[in-house]
């Protein structure tokens, strides 16, 4: 199971953070603090994987990768597959750059709500649905679509807007 799902930029700051069990905020804060002190002091050419144990408790692994400026991290248990994880995260970048053409960390800010949507079509609850890009995409199309749709409906008939303006 995904215990968690963060996007930290590389001065500390949480972008997107998904906690698939409960913690108190105050926890949670603490968690992102730490993990972003163990990621930011590790060199580049070290592997992807870390024991997470001090933090998430037995059998917890961490795994990430830095783009640019942003570290996207999975926490998940010892059920869940090192590499699959790690081809998760490609596949959540991956959907991101499609949606955003090339994802930056303004695109997260100001699109958070697109950001959450997107996460859940690939993880929800802790569990995998979807490990496929072009399936994510789609998806996101049709509700893209549904919502300019129920932008466009009058909820005021037009025979009631038109006794309005005279």
């Amino acid at each position: 199971m995904i215990r968690a799902v963060m996007v930290i930029n590389t001065q500390g700051k949480p972008r997107l953070t998904k906690f698939y069990d409960d913690q108190p905020p105050e926890k949670q804060q603490e968690l992102i603090r730490n993990i972003f002190g163990v990621l930011s002091s590790r060199a580049e050419n070290v592997s992807n994987f870390i024991e997470a144990e001090s933090f998430f408790g037995p059998d917890t692994r961490l795994v990430y990768k830095h783009f640019a400026t942003l570290y996207f991290v999975f926490i998940f248990d010892r059920s869940e597959n090192e590499l699959a994880m790690l081809d998760l995260i490609q596949v959540f970048v991956e959907t991101l750059d499609k949606c955003f053409r090339d994802v930056c960390e303004l695109d997260i800010v100001f699109n958070y709500s697109k950001m959450h949507t997107i996460l859940d079509e690939i993880v929800f609850g802790g569990q995998v649905l979807e490990t496929s890009s072009a399936e994510v995409m789609k998806i996101i199309e049709e509700i893209s679509k549904l919502e300019t749709a129920s932008n466009s409906i009058s909820l005021v008939p037009k025979s009631v807007s038109g006794w309005r303006s005279r």
